[in-house]
């Protein structure tokens, strides 16, 4: 493809994207190249690189059209792009969209007259608001400078950057140095994750699952931070385990390998297309003491289950806001009235999923999110409703997981980010009942 067709695929990636504001970003991207198989490995990454760098920086850009008074369309996102993110030229600009038969079309006298008032402004202007300016939606900002003060504008450009893609050794299979050595033979050179004793990390995102490491099983796709979290859980060999909203079942499978596959543990989730693909990570990863369970309306599976489980894992459904460099759509994606939704819906979860943990047993709750109303917050208000659990402090189940040295961060619940510990961002609370 010459440039001018990358850049009209990215446009017409941009709008099934902007079409379909309520699906994540890459499941629109894998049907848009599936259905144009034409498109090869380069240019596939040529189209996606421009499309996500406009979804990466979608706010400042629709804040800097807004000034213009022009309506906003994917082409002048485009256009706003190479102007203000690559410092394009406006002439170099209009010729990347004029430039034949596979083109997306000259530009008209509204879109040259958008290009004339953006050329030679900053991409992250001072008189931006702080929500552009720092790329952070105005619904999440309340929470998120609650949470980092001082070091919000740090911990923001982190969470724009491009994260590196970080691998659990499957240990029911191999080592950590033997799946390294395996990947290094089919090129791929990783390092080792300074806290996960299972993590491996390559700079760069790669389409791993072609790699004959992952289809041999020896390696899973999962962030250190959530690595870190299974492991928090602390199961062992012959305990009873679930995974309450276990989704591709990413935690279910670590958790298979620190309990040696002896004991059971259920991976439950609201969708059947998810516990489908579970499923086969699990037969993949020859986890051989793990069930699927389909929670649905009127299921009475808690209830016949009660206080018969050793560990409860509840990775709650939150607002993502520790994987926005993953998801940069999901900005755009999650407003104010999900958030509202996300804490009832946490709230609910929690009271039902007490229910499962034996005396003298453990319920952990996770988020991949930064928000302290979705985070300690509620945990706290968990805690005053329920006094039979108190926190187990973070520095105890580190040791009680057998994870090395010290935890990254001090206080009672684990908190990781992109920028303090190059994980994406999670919480994680330990909670256990009295016996």
């Amino acid at each position: 493809m010459t440039p001018e067709g990358r850049l009209s695929a990215a446009i017409d990636l941009l709008y099934a994207v902007l079409d379909q504001p309520r699906r994540p970003a890459d499941a629109i991207s894998a049907d848009f190249f599936r259905a144009r198989r034409y498109i090869g490995g380069g240019d596939r990454r040529a189209v996606s690189d421009l499309a996500w760098g406009v979804l990466r920086q979608r706010l400042r850009l629709e804040w800097w059209i807004g000034q213009t008074g022009a309506r906003l369309t994917p082409r002048l996102l485009v256009l706003a792009f190479l102007l203000l993110a690559e410092k394009r030229k406006p002439n170099e600009a209009a010729r990347l969209f004029d430039g034949g038969r596979y083109s997306a079309g000259p530009l008209d006298a509204g879109e040259m007259g958008v290009a004339e008032q953006l050329v030679g402004k900053p991409l992250m202007g001072k008189e931006m608001p702080d929500g552009p300016r720092l790329n952070l939606p105005d619904w999440a900002l309340p929470g998120l400078a609650t949470r980092f003060g001082a070091t919000l504008e740090t911990e923001a450009r982190a969470m724009e950057a491009t994260a590196p893609l970080d691998l659990r050794v499957n240990l029911l299979k191999t080592t950590r140095e033997a799946a390294q050595a395996a990947l290094r033979a089919e090129g791929l050179i990783s390092e080792t994750t300074p806290h996960s004793p299972w993590g491996l990390r390559l700079p760069h995102r790669t389409p791993i699952t072609g790699s004959a490491a992952y289809k041999a099983g020896l390696i899973e796709v999962q962030d250190e931070g959530s690595q870190l979290i299974a492991a928090l859980v602390a199961a062992r060999p012959g305990m009873r385990v679930v995974d309450y909203c276990a989704g591709a079942a990413g935690k279910t499978l670590a958790m298979a390998a620190t309990m040696a596959n002896q004991g059971r543990v259920t991976a439950c989730d609201v969708s059947a297309p998810r516990l489908e693909g579970a499923a086969k990570r699990l037969r993949r990863a020859g986890v051989h003491n793990a069930e699927t369970h389909l929670l649905e309306a009127g299921d009475r599976w808690v209830k016949r289950r009660a206080g018969t489980f050793d560990r409860v894992l509840v990775d709650a459904p939150c607002t993502g806001t520790g994987t926005w460099r993953r998801n940069p759509d999901a900005r755009s994606r999650t407003g104010a009235e999900d958030l509202a939704e996300l804490l009832a819906k946490q709230d609910e979860i929690l009271a039902t999923s007490a229910h499962l943990v034996r005396p003298g047993g453990r319920l952990v709750f996770a988020t991949c999110s930064l928000l302290p109303e979705e985070d300690e917050v509620q945990v706290e208000a968990f805690l005053a409703r329920n006094p039979a659990f108190r926190p187990v402090p973070l520095a105890t189940a580190w040791v009680e997981a057998g994870l090395p040295d010290a935890p990254p961060v001090e206080g009672q619940h684990m908190l990781l980010s992109p920028a303090a510990h190059g994980t994406d961002g999670f919480f994680c609370a330990v909670l256990e009942k009295a016996a």
